[in-house]
């Protein structure tokens, strides 16, 4: 027997029976126990499930180093009759992750997309001084962004709002910026995370707590998948032109930078990858020197 052909079946029919498996309810499992003051690692969520989709790295940083991980929920979509049945979906979900969770407000921001920071100055000042106060509240060691090109138009104008907040601390503060991709792909990631499958199949089971957008389209299915893309991708676009990709079998890719004296600034040349094994708190750390 072609051993591909068998290969191809297998994944057929993982796929179709997976959309048959439950929808949230999983009990969460076994959590760190965090010190009062564990760095923090905020993730600026455009939608609730974004926090599910590129959060490998926080989720290391959590079981891993025992930094407290905070999901700041942007936006709890545009459909307003959605909006509430949302977030009880994103509570569930970080709860089994073991994220903590952070509105930004009732129902969440509205119009966090590029025209509103050009044509409606006002309103995006509120919102920015909203980001603002929970940036200067928390003191991030981390903060997770989409990249400024992530197509979807919430995604991009998240990655402004939490720029433009930024910008506007003063003191200016001194974090690690990573930023994300989802809807559309980065040209220059930096950083490549192994995702361990133990972590990959929480992140996927979190996922299915957005039951009304999974339902819909069975995206958490797919998430092997695009981490096995990401390695392909990751190969090079990472480790640079013609190099052999590392022996990962999951990974999400990233671009590092450190925010510091009130801009991002490169951390390295080229890229890096960091292995399931590394411990990734020490990684930044040696970044950062």
């Amino acid at each position: 027997m072609n051993p591909y052909h068998h290969l191809v079946a297998e994944y057929a029919r993982f796929a179709k029976e997976a959309k048959s498996y439950p929808l949230g309810g999983f009990s969460h499992p076994a959590r760190p126990t965090l010190p009062p003051d564990a760095p923090k690692v905020l993730i600026f969520s455009p939608h609730p499930d974004d926090e599910c989709i590129i959060g490998g790295l926080a989720l290391r940083l959590l079981r891993q180093a025992n930094w407290r991980v905070v999901n700041i929920a942007v936006t709890q979509g545009s459909n307003k009759a959605r909006q509430v049945e949302r977030f009880v979906e994103l509570s569930h979900a970080c709860d089994y992750l073991g994220f903590d969770l952070v509105q930004t407000r009732p129902g969440g921001l509205e119009g966090v997309n590029p025209k509103s920071r050009q044509q409606n100055s006002a309103a995006w000042h509120t919102m920015v001084d909203t980001i603002a106060a929970i940036l200067g509240r928390h003191q991030p060691r981390v903060v997770l962004l989409p990249h400024e090109r992530d197509w979807n138009s919430t995604h991009i104008g998240t990655h402004w709002l939490v720029m433009d907040a930024l910008r506007s601390l003063s003191p200016a503060p001194d974090c690690f910026l990573i930023e994300t991709e989802f809807w559309g792909q980065m040209d220059d990631p930096n950083l490549m995370v192994e995702i361990n499958p133990a972590d990959l199949a929480d992140l996927m089971t979190a996922t299915s707590f957005h039951v009304g957008e999974v339902r819909r389209n069975p995206y958490h299915l797919l998430l092997p998948a695009w981490m096995q893309d990401n390695i392909r991708r990751g190969g090079e676009l990472v480790g640079g032109q013609g190099q052999a990709a590392p022996d990962f079998t999951f990974a999400t890719l990233y671009r590092l930078r450190r925010w510091r004296q009130g801009g991002p600034e490169r951390l390295y040349s080229g890229g890096k990858s960091l292995p399931a094994n590394a411990d990734p708190a020490g990684f930044l750390a040696g970044c950062g020197q």
